[in-house]
This record gives structure tokens, C-alpha cells and sequence, in this order.
């Protein structure tokens, strides 16, 4: 009886997994959870009335009362803003319009426009779901490789779980009580290394088979350098400078990231419905359009899109503010009744268990490094980020971060080097089936013709990269690290 009383946490996890695979939303299973064996704990003698108030304060201090998870609503409102003010699609028409004729050019314009995206939105179901409605009909009709344009927009749109500002990142800094803003910077350059990996892959690939990226049927014309860089100007500028104010403001430290947060959702608000249509009204004015994927729009065309978007202004806005309090509540409900559920696995002794497991085993650093990379990425078959995190993450950090990789990397960077990891190896749960997410919204936006065989294949190469990224940042630290040495140690 009490051999069985011991391995408690050990039938939580059992319980979870269960559960899980049920069908109950997430955070149902890990608050019911951790309340059942809670009171198991009582009745058995393991644990006594007065630590269940320990989980309540807990659960207080560390969602309501925090104030870092304040900034996980407004960048949430800021990347949905973004997404349905159709700032995106002037984007990748600018895009397209330079890579046109370039091989691939369109899947390489997609790759870009990602990389953009995660460093204005860090929301990956609104990228994945714009960029499919935007991008996958235009691939289609260029007879791209079906396989080819459903991983890149799959994978492109991930891109935002892992470059700042990444509300996966505000997390992990929360869990791990580290530094967003150094985590912001830790995160910055190995999130551009995987968008320079896809690149590089897309334009291998379409140079070695063309078949799968053949040249567009209606090449872009000749254009003028003024007009190309007024096109690049109205495309790209807005998010450029709302990135910078963003991002520079945290990294240089003119605001906290609480405070970059607000500066993001207000930034947005004043591209989508002041910046935006001022634009397009001088534009009709004056003898440049903005060319989209079709043909040049008329000064008529813009007038008409801009007093329909002026005058759609408080519908956009109701909208976003209600996608945005439904993604908010889902986020916070799971960390609160994930809180209950690795609390009261300490409670019971779960970490103490894993802990002395650990040392029995006498396995190194780098072999249970490689043993949580192995368990984080097989998870995530199965679960979203969230879930994983706040699982895995108070069960091993703190055996991890008290462990020495000697010259490899300081004791001082442990912790965000991890945590970076742990964010590229996040990333694939979005890709992998069969409960890959942005799979699932891909599909629910494509052309009847695509098949979930199709995309299922065509991320493999995608994950793969993936890998290959994690593998280059767990050898080179530096690539994670360069910059927050860089900007800090001054």
C-alpha cells in the first residue's frame, strides 16, 4: 500500500494521458485531474486539508496576479488585427511582385511573408489560416506541387510560435521566472535560421525539379524602380516600423514587454484604420497602384476598397476583440488548471520521484538533455504547446537548470539555452500528425482538391529542418545566445 501511495504522480500522468485521448478539452482533464488526486492525496494520508489552499494562491499569484501575462491578451489583439485588416495581404502581393520570376518565387514570397508575420503577430492559427486563404489558390493555379504548398504555408505560419514576440516565450520566461525581453532575444536569431532554412530548401528544391514550382503563366511586367519601391514602401514599411516599435523597444529597453504589448495592439489599431487607408487615398491620387496578384488596381478600385474598409472600421474591430477574448480565455483556462495539475503533482512527490529516478539512472547532462528533446518532441504528436510546456516544464526544468555542461555552455545561459530548445522542439507539434494544429487549420480553408495526405506528406521535409535547426542550436549555444551577449554585456 504504501510502495502504490509512492508512485501517486506516476498514476496522475496515467490518468491525464487517458483522459487526453477522450475527447474533454484540455484543460478540463488537467484541472479535474489534479483536484482527484488531490483529494486521493487526503483521504490517504499523503497530504493534509490546508495544502490545497497552497494551489488556490498559487493559481492566484500565477495567472491573475501576474502581471507579465498581461501582454499575452494585446499580442494576441495585436496579430489578429493584423490578420483581419488585410495588412497581410498587401504584404504578400509586394512580396510576390519582387520574387516573381525568381524559381519558387511564389513559395519564397510565403516563407517571407511568415517570417514577417510571427515578428508582427507570434499567432500561429491566424497566419496559417490567412496565408492558406491567400496563397494556396494562387499555388494551385500555378501548378505548384500540392505537397510543396501545403508545407511551406504550414511551416512558414508556425514561424510565429518561435520569433518574437512569441506568446509561447512569455510563457516559458514566466515558468522559468527568466527575463522576457532576454528571452525575446535568445529566441531572435535561431527563429530567423529556421526561415532561412526553409528558404534554402524551397529554392534548392525548385531549382533541382521545377516541376514542382513551374514559372506563372503571367510573368510580372516590367516595373519601374519608383514604382517597385513605392509597392515595397506600401507593403512593408507599416509592419516594418510596427516591428521595430515592438521589438526595439524591449530589446533597447525603452519599455517593458508589458508595456511593447500595448504598444503593438494600439500600433495596430492605427495601421489598420488610420495609416492604411491614408496610404491608399494618396495613392489614388497619384499615378502608382499597388499591384496584386491579378492585375494593377485603378485609382477607382482603391477609393472604393478605402471608404469600404473606413467605413467597416467598428465590425473589424468587434470582431477582432471577440476572436481575441476567446483565444485569451482559452490560453488562461489552460494555464490555471495546469497549474493545479503540476502543483499537486509536487505536492505528492512527483518531482522528488522523477529526481531520484534520474540519479539512479546515473545517466549525464547531455543524456537527459537528449531524453526530454526525445519526450518533448514524441508529446507532441499528440498535444499542443501549451499543454506540453506546462507539463514537462515543472517536472524537468529544475533538474536542468541545476546541472553543469561545463565549456559548452555557462551555468548563467542554461536556462534560456534550454528554453530556446524547447521552443524550436515546440514548434513541430504544430506540424506533426495526427493532432498537428496548423494541419487541421489548413485544411479547413483549402480548395476541395487538397487532401490531408497531402499535407501530411508535405510537411515531413519541413519537420525535418526543424530537427536539423534544434540539432544546430543545441551544438552552437552562440546561435541563441549572440545576441542577448551582444546587446547586454556592453
Amino acid at each position: 500500500m504504501a510502495l502504490s501511495l509512492e508512485y501517486l504522480p506516476l498514476f496522475m500522468f496515467l490518468a491525464m494521458a487517458i483522459l487526453l485521448f477522450s475527447g474533454f478539452p484540455v484543460a478540463f482533464v488537467l484541472g479535474g485531474v489534479g483536484i482527484a488526486f488531490a483529494f486521493t492525496g487526503i483521504l490517504t494520508g499523503v497530504l493534509i486539508p490546508i495544502q490545497l489552499y497552497t494551489i488556490t494562491t498559487r493559481m492566484w499569484a500565477g495567472a491573475a496576479e501576474n502581471l507579465v501575462l498581461t501582454t499575452i491578451p494585446l499580442f494576441v489583439f495585436m496579430g489578429i488585427m493584423l490578420e483581419r485588416s488585410g495588412v497581410a495581404k498587401d504584404m504578400l502581393n509586394s512580396l510576390q511582385l519582387v520574387l516573381g520570376r525568381v524559381p519558387g518565387g511564389l513559395a519564397l514570397a510565403v516563407t517571407l511573408l511568415g517570417i514577417i508575420l510571427a515578428a508582427a503577430t507570434g499567432i500561429v492559427g491566424a497566419s496559417v489560416v490567412m496565408m492558406s486563404m491567400l496563397a494556396l489558390p494562387v499555388m494551385l493555379d500555378q501548378r505548384y506541387s500540392v505537397r510543396l504548398a501545403t508545407g511551406t504555408i504550414a511551416s512558414s505560419g508556425t514561424l510565429g510560435i518561435l520569433i518574437p514576440p512569441s506568446i509561447m516565450l512569455i510563457v516559458i520566461a514566466d515558468l522559468l521566472s527568466r527575463s522576457v525581453g532576454v528571452m525575446f532575444m535568445t529566441a531572435f536569431v535561431p527563429g530567423l535560421l529556421l526561415g532561412g532554412l526553409y528558404l534554402a530548401y524551397i529554392l534548392l528544391i525548385c531549382l533541382f525539379r521545377p516541376d514542382m514550382a513551374p514559372p506563372p503563366k503571367r510573368l510580372p511586367g516590367t516595373v519601374s524602380w519608383s514604382g517597385l519601391a513605392v509597392t515595397l514602401a506600401v507593403g512593408l514599411v507599416p509592419a516594418f516600423v510596427l516591428i521595430f516599435l515592438v521589438l526595439g523597444s524591449i530589446i533597447f529597453g525603452w519599455a517593458t514587454p508589458t508595456e511593447s504589448a500595448g504598444v503593438g495592439a494600439a500600433g495596430a489599431m492605427l495601421l489598420a484604420f488610420v495609416i492604411r487607408p491614408l496610404i491608399y487615398a494618396g495613392l489614388s491620387f497619384t499615378r502608382f497602384a499597388i499591384p496584386n496578384s491579378a492585375a494593377t488596381e485603378t485609382r477607382g478600385g482603391l477609393m472604393a476598397r478605402l471608404v469600404a474598409e473606413t467605413r467597416g472600421w467598428w465590425p473589424t474591430l468587434k470582431d477582432v476583440l471577440h476572436q481575441s477574448a476567446l483565444t485569451t480565455g482559452m490560453i488562461f483556462m489552460i494555464i490555471l488548471c495546469a497549474t493545479v495539475f503540476a502543483l499537486t503533482f509536487r505536492l505528492l512527490g512527483g518531482e522528488h520521484l522523477v529526481t531520484d529516478y534520474i540519479k539512479h539512472l546515473g545517466l549525464s547532462p547531455w543524456h537527459l538533455l537528449i531524453i526530454v528533446m526525445g519526450l518533448v518532441f514524441f508529446l507532441g504528436f499528440f498535444f499542443e504547446w501549451i499543454e506540453i510546456t506546462l507539463i514537462v516544464l515543472p517536472v524537468f526544468a529544475p533538474i536542468l537548470l541545476s546541472l553543469d555542461f561545463g565549456d559548452h555552455v555557462a551555468k548563467a545561459d542554461v536556462a534560456y539555452w534550454f528554453a530556446i530548445l524547447l521552443a524550436v522542439n515546440l514548434q513541430t507539434s504544430f506540424l506533426t500528425p495526427p493532432m498537428g494544429p496548423s494541419l487541421f487549420y489548413m485544411k479547413a480553408v483549402s480548395p476541395p482538391g487538397v487532401r490531408m495526405q497531402d499535407i501530411y506528406w508535405g510537411i515531413i521535409p519541413f519537420v525535418l529542418l526543424q530537427i536539423i535547426g534544434l540539432g544546430l542550436v543545441m551544438a552552437f549555444p552562440q546561435i541563441a545566445l549572440w545576441m542577448p551577449h551582444m546587446l547586454l554585456d556592453k
